[in-house]
């Protein structure tokens, strides 16, 4: 499936559901594995990105078992200390949430491990993570001085030590990292940020056990505290739901339902901008699984006015951004997105890329160092785009596809499988 070709379609209706989380799937097995027990995911993302993960924590000595028919995951935990010493390459692949992560339970280690990944890991930045790591202590060698991949870890001589650090950029990848870290450190280990990102991390190591404080956009742990096991139930990806929400949200007609997603408040800037912008979207059923909140999203099209989206509410939707600027072509006004440099650093850099394939379908869109500008309501015509092999890319301009005259065909289409391997199944079935 290299390419797809979408035309437009007709109202999306009926009820669905999305794959597991993907940040959840990716925390589950990694804490799991170094708890202590046998930890059951149910629910878990069948994502390229997560069976990587899988994949390095077995290199380990991990027994985890996959019974990808049953979503379920189960993880025979060996303890931070129980690890072993990989005989070979640990390959991330494609996932940036893997390599960051485990980095931050690496540096712990008394044994000589490398981290590699793709060609799109390989000019991934990686000084966020390892420059504070060995303010710890850490020991880490790499390609321009461990900036990019690959990354090669020699083992701790002498214990990691606690410190307080204040992100230049909310990053939860940065943060986890540093509290896998600290959980392994002498002393305490306290990590700031200027707005929240999203807290699964400390959501998962409160249910494994750990005692974490969390007062505001601060957050701190002592080391030398043990997981113990337990079963993580994981709920749709709210990631994944955002291009349906889109979809419905833009198709005239539609009025579609979404069962079983994840409403973290630390992930749900997306609704809350779609709701900005005056989108008719509700939340029904609302519960708590597994210590993360849930609910039904029931999506009806509705005339859409542009908006501003800054500051705090960015790390709440910085995957969503894509698509976000797709929903922004059809609404009325101008739309400007600020404060999301770090787009350019993902995947792709998904600023210039959202920009030039927009513009290939004619929209009106500006790009900026930090954002976008899109001027609406624009009618979208057709276009060979490029996924640029980054699965929120090539989703989001799907989405464009089923407003737009005439045929849209995307190249590198099979990069949904990252996160949302069923992706243009279930749109079919929706607008059947």
């Amino acid at each position: 499936m290299d390419k797809q070709t979408i035309t437009a379609t007709s109202a999306l209706r009926g009820s669905t559901t999305v794959p597991g989380d993907k940040s959840i799937s990716h925390r589950a097995v990694m804490f799991g594995a170094i708890a202590h027990g046998r930890t059951t995911v149910s629910g878990f993302l069948d994502g390229e990105d997560c069976r990587q993960t899988i994949a390095c924590f077995q290199k380990m000595g991990v027994a985890i078992h996959y019974d990808r028919n049953q979503g379920k995951v189960v993880i025979e935990g060996k303890g931070f200390e129980g690890l072993n010493e990989p005989s070979e390459l640990l390959d991330v692949g494609n996932s940036g949430t893997t390599i960051r992560l485990m980095l931050g339970i690496l540096v712990g280690q008394p044994y000589f491990s490398v981290v590699a990944g793709d060609e799109s890991i390989a000019k991934r930045p990686m000084a966020r993570i390892t420059e504070p790591l060995r303010l710890m202590g850490a020991q880490i060698h790499g390609r321009r001085d461990g900036t990019y991949t690959p990354i090669a870890i020699p083992g701790r001589e002498h214990p990691l030590t606690g410190i307080e650090y204040q992100l230049p950029v909310a990053s939860a990848q940065v943060k986890s990292a540093l509290l896998l870290a600290g959980l392994q450190a002498q002393g305490k280990t306290i990590v700031r940020e200027e707005y929240r990102s999203r807290d699964h991390t400390e959501r998962m190591l409160q249910a494994f056990g750990v005692n974490i404080d969390v007062s505001g956009n601060e957050v701190s742990v002592s080391g030398g505290q043990p997981l113990q096991a337990r079963d993580v139930d994981v709920p749709g990806d709210i990631s994944s739901a955002a291009f349906l929400l889109a979809a419905a949200a833009i198709v005239k007609g539609s009025d579609l339902r979404m069962t079983n997603v994840g409403v973290n408040p630390t992930r749900t800037g997306f609704i809350d901008a779609l709701a900005a912008m005056g989108g008719d979207v509700t939340f029904e059923n609302e519960r708590v699984l597994s210590g993360e909140p849930v609910a039904d999203i029931v999506v009806r099209e509705k005339p859409l006015h542009a908006v501003t989206i800054s500051g705090s509410l960015i790390p709440r939707l910085i995957d969503e951004i894509p698509v976000f600027a797709v929903i922004a072509t059809q609404a009325k006004g101008r739309t400007v997105i600020k404060d999301a440099a770090e787009l350019k650093f993902k995947e792709t850099n998904r600023i210039d890329a959202t920009a030039s394939q927009l513009r290939q379908m004619g929209a009106n869109v500006q790009a900026t160092e930090d954002g976008l500008i899109i001027e609406g309501p624009t009618t979208l015509t057709g276009a060979e785009v490029s996924s640029f092999n980054d699965h929120r890319i090539g989703m989001a301009f799907t989405i464009a596809g089923l407003i737009a005259k005439e045929e849209t065909t995307i190249h590198g289409a099979q990069a949904s499988a990252v996160s949302f391997p069923k992706f243009y199944k279930t749109l079919r079935l929706l607008s059947e």
